[in-house]
């Protein structure tokens, strides 16, 4: 698909791979996404009695354990959960695209978009007991408690993800690492696609990951109200676009995929998924906790995708939604649709896969990525699950509760991050 007259070289998608609370690897998620099942159940990595969300969307240790077994864990006493998490979805894009990573040598990057481990509160309650009755630290007795405080620092550093991908897989060409909430797993893939268009590489590994399922994680956001507290089962918890939505549902995950230039990959004979038309990226300007009321930012980003794929809003025949369960983010996200693309809004499906999944955080762009271009390759539209009281002002085709069998080809993702960070994706299928 072309991309203009003055287009920048073309950025193919060669591998895909995740990790998420309704499966073990993509093909997992996927089948389970279209039978709208939900990963969401009560949570038991700590105890949240107490808090008034106590559910979340965890993956199972099982999973984690299986991709482990065997392999090289020298790095994991530096890794988070989230790392761990993105090794084992990165293994698999790598794998869906026969790459040996060792022979690209600076031509191949990493852009990971994850926000490291919270402290724990053991890890603050043992901080805290090298602290004297004066106030000054005992840092003796700190470098002697076995690397522990050492390993901490690392594994809440959020540039060690990347570093360590980078290392794992003989990556030595540009490494990005990116915060920006729950835009940082979209903006790390379109940012890397930008660098591939641009020449600085010729391959990028990119994704994101978030395992923040702890009590600092969240005990903040129910500080905020953020979180879902009212609910009949765990399942049916995240309703996006539903009148009774009453907050998001906190999951963790991984996402990754393998970025190609065009040429380079069909050098290599490779199998082509799909393809990075745009990306937009765009903040609200507004506030740190709220976004903006009329989604001004969002619009931004979806304008911008589109204009960087050189295409119009009548081109766009799918729309995977940020969608993420609350009042707020659902009515200015639908408000920002229809004002990007007018009367045709009412045409276009969109759908959220948070109503399965949770909110993946630092991962959900990448992990929504990728479901979408599965998607397009097999005609399939998710749904929107829990989808049961029509909200008169969120009154878009949100693809209620089954699944949809529709050929698509040309799809945006939209990725909504906490304070106004926006990002936009712009996805095709491809063609030669």
């Amino acid at each position: 698909m072309s991309h203009g007259p003055n287009s920048r070289r073309r950025v193919v998608v060669t591998g895909w791979g995740m990790v998420t609370p309704l499966g073990k690897n993509a093909e997992d998620t996927f089948q389970n996404a279209m039978k709208g099942k939900s990963g969401v159940d009560q949570l038991t990595s700590f105890d949240p009695t107490g808090l008034p969300c106590t559910i979340g969307g965890q993956v199972k240790d099982q999973w984690l354990a299986e991709f482990e077994a065997g392999k090289d864990l020298r790095t994991n006493k530096f890794s988070s959960r989230a790392l761990r998490l993105m090794r084992a979805a990165s293994h698999e894009a790598l794998l869906r695209a026969q790459l040996d990573t060792s022979s690209f040598g600076g031509r191949m990057g990493v852009a990971l978009g994850s926000h490291g481990d919270n402290p724990t509160v053991d890890r603050m309650a043992f901080l805290q007991r090298h602290m004297g009755p004066d106030g000054t630290w005992d840092l003796k007795g700190l470098d002697g408690a076995g690397g522990y405080p050492f390993l901490s620092f690392f594994q809440r550093k959020p540039d060690v993800g990347a570093i360590t991908l980078a290392a794992l897989f003989h990556c030595k060409g540009p490494t990005l690492s990116v915060s920006s909430a729950c835009a940082a797993g979209a903006q790390a893939i379109g940012e890397a696609a930008f660098l591939i268009g641009e020449g600085s590489c010729d391959l990028m590994l990119a994704g994101g990951a978030e395992a923040t399922l702890d009590f600092v994680g969240l005990a903040g956001f129910c500080l905020l109200r953020a979180l879902v507290e009212k609910y009949a089962t765990p399942q049916t918890a995240s309703r996006p676009f539903d009148r009774r939505r009453n907050g998001f549902v906190m999951s963790e995950g991984a996402g990754a995929l393998v970025l190609e230039e065009l040429e380079h990959a069909r050098s290599r004979g490779a199998h082509i998924l799909g393809e990075i038309l745009g990306y937009g990226s765009a903040a609200d300007a507004y506030r740190i906790t709220d976004t903006h009321p009329k989604g001004l930012g969002a619009l931004y980003a979806m304008r911008a995708a589109l204009k960087d794929a050189c295409l119009a809003p009548q081109d766009v025949q799918y729309i995977n939604a940020h969608g993420t369960s609350t009042q707020q983010n659902d009515l200015t996200e639908t408000i920002a649709i229809k004002e990007c693309f007018g009367r045709q809004s009412f045409e276009i499906p969109v759908s959220s896969n948070k109503s399965m999944l949770g909110h993946t955080i630092a991962a959900a762009g990448a992990i929504e990525c990728v479901l979408t271009l599965m998607g397009m390759e097999r005609s399939v539209i998710l749904p929107t699950i829990n989808y049961e009281h029509p909200d008169s002002k969120c009154d878009l085709d949100y693809v209620p509760n089954e699944m949809r069998r529709v050929d698509h080809r040309i799809a945006l993702s939209n990725s909504f991050g906490f304070g106004g960070q926006n990002a936009c994706l712009c996805l095709g299928s491809f063609e030669a």
